[in-house]
Order: structure tokens, then sequence, then C-alpha cells
């Protein structure tokens, strides 16, 4: 590896190693084939996660490109019982408005094909929480930092983290209940981070059923020119 400055700021070299077409091909292929198959899930076993296996998949969420590089991200894990029906009961009784009154007839009746209601038992049942901070702006040395494209580098963070999730051999549940600021109060987190997703994460249930649902096709999301 070799270092220049450019513009007083230092710069290492980077390469890849370089691969035939017919290798890239097999490669794409096959990284395809595992994401297609993971589903969200909403029936996870009690079993524990290794703690390098969490360890793992937030460095790999970490290694995501962000506006500037200001990492703009927190990540919470909770395992703590306590904490987890902290969450619970508070998600639930905002989503328990939301089915009442919040979402429209449309947006109900778009739901059922999935089966979600009110009720959240997976905030428990999984093994552990992650949730996920956006900062509006940073904090170093009691100086306020700006931030730059948060909610896209954040999204792009939490892409990769359900990909690894997936290729951990885990599942996970993309929830975002509405409004979220329990998530603050419960975690205590500063005014300048702001709930993003809440993502339960474990092994899947032994008896685990998903709904029977399809992709849309390539040439229906893709155009070329």
């Amino acid at each position: 590896m070799t270092r220049k400055e450019i513009d007083g700021f230092p710069y290492i070299s980077y390469s890849r190693p370089q691969i035939t077409d017919a290798q890239s091909i097999e490669m794409s292929t096959s990284f395809y084939e595992i994401l297609s198959k993971r589903r969200t899930v909403r029936e996870f076993s009690t079993r524990p996660i290794p703690e390098k296996v969490i360890s793992n998949l937030l460095k790999t969420a970490g290694s995501a490109p962000s506006g500037a590089n200001k990492q703009p991200w927190t990540f919470c894990i909770v395992t703590d019982p306590a904490i987890k029906k902290q969450i619970r009961v508070a998600a639930e009784a905002e989503e328990k408005v939301n089915y009442s009154s919040r979402m429209s007839p449309t947006w109900i009746q778009d739901l059922k094909h999935l089966g979600t209601d009110w009720q959240k038992p997976f905030l428990e049942d999984a093994p552990a929480l992650i949730v996920v901070f956006k900062q509006s702006y940073g904090v170093e040395k009691g100086q306020k930092i700006q931030h730059y494209y948060v909610n896209e580098s954040v999204g792009i963070a939490c892409g990769f983290l359900i990909a690894a999730i997936h290729q951990a051999g885990l599942v996970t549940v993309t929830h975002t209940p509405s409004p979220m600021n329990f998530l603050s109060k419960i975690l205590n987190r500063p005014s300048h981070e702001k709930p993003f997703l809440l993502l339960p994460i474990g092994f899947a249930a032994e008896d685990c059923h998903v709904p029977a649902i399809e992709k849309k096709s390539l040439m229906d999301f893709t155009v070329y020119f």
C-alpha cells in the first residue's frame, strides 16, 4: 500500500483483484441467489445470537458510504428483556392507534395479505433488537458538527445491515412504528439523534411461515438507455 497527499489530505492506494467476466457473472449471480432468499420474518426463535455475530453485523453497517464520510448513525443493541418489553408496550400503543384511526382504509387493506396488525410479539421474542438512530448533526468536543445527506446515508447503512443479517443466517423485520419518539426516551438518546428504524434480529422460529408473495420482474422496474 502506498500513500500520498492530495491538497494536503492523506490518500492511500486502492485496488481490487482483477477477475474475468465469467467470475464477475458467477459472483453477482451467487450474491443475488443468496439475497433473493431473504424474507421479512415475524416469527423468531429465542435462541441467542453470538455476540461476535452482532459485532460483525454492525461493522458491516458502519462500512457504508455517507455524506462527507460523517457516518451520521448510532446503532443501539437491546438484549435486556425488561427494555424489550418497554419497547413492545410503547410500540403496540402507537400501532393500535395507527390501525384504529391514523391509517387509511386503503392502507389497511393493502396490508391484509401480509397478516400484520397492531400486536408486535416479535419485539420480545427476538433475542436482540437493533434500533437505528440518525444523527441530524454531530457533536465533537462540545461543538456542533454539520452532517450531510443524513437520511440517504443512514438508509444505505441499513441496507448493508439487512444484507449482512441475512448473510449470517439470521432473519429480521423492518419495523417503523409511527411516531417513534418513544425509542429516544426509553434508550435515553440525545436530542440530535432521531429514531430511524427498528430491526428485531434472530434465528427463524422452527415452524416459521411467511406470506406467499412475489417480487417484480427485472423488466418491471428497470429502464435501459
